[in-house]
């Protein structure tokens, strides 16, 4: 009986230490101002910094395919293919693209077993996307909007 009593003593030190352990962000700190006069108080439930600490903690490992940290946003895509000539194919699409729409980004993506991809712009959300998307659709009627990792707006060159 004393062991068992030993074991849940000991227990019941170790769990508060590891539930602490996790890393904890408060609103303010996420927005700091630097060389501005005042300051800014936020008034708020702590419900809403542990959400937002843990929100934060899972898009903290989000990644372009080139390494880059990026953010859930919308590309809109213009070709798929899995042909033998798949990739030369891309490389056309994007191309003949470029030509006709040289401010916007292309991108030619690879997914596996086989398939390639072109993928055109950085939008945060489908509200950005829509104009163009209906601009595009006229060229490439399959077009359609797809959810991809994109990389922060002031990241992209």
């Amino acid at each position: 009986m004393s062991r068992k009593f030993t074991i849940l003593i000991i227990i019941t030190i170790l769990i508060p230490g590891l539930c602490r352990g996790q890393a904890f962000i408060r609103t303010s700190d996420l927005f700091p101002r630097p060389g501005s006069p005042g300051t800014l108080n936020i008034v708020q439930n702590s419900s809403i910094d542990t959400l937002l600490s843990r929100y934060i903690a899972a898009k903290k490992n989000i990644r372009t395919s080139d390494g880059k940290q990026a953010i859930q946003g919308i590309r809109i895509q213009i070709y798929q293919s899995s042909v033998r000539t798949a990739r030369e194919d891309a490389n056309k699409v994007m191309l003949k693209f470029l030509n006709d729409h040289g401010d916007m980004k292309a991108y030619v993506l690879y997914q596996d077993p086989g398939w390639y991809k072109v993928r055109i712009g950085n939008y945060r959300s489908l509200g950005e996307a829509y104009r163009d998307l209906m601009m595009i659709k006229k060229e490439y009627p399959s077009a359609y909007a797809v959810w991809d990792n994109i990389p922060f707006p002031d990241q992209i060159r």
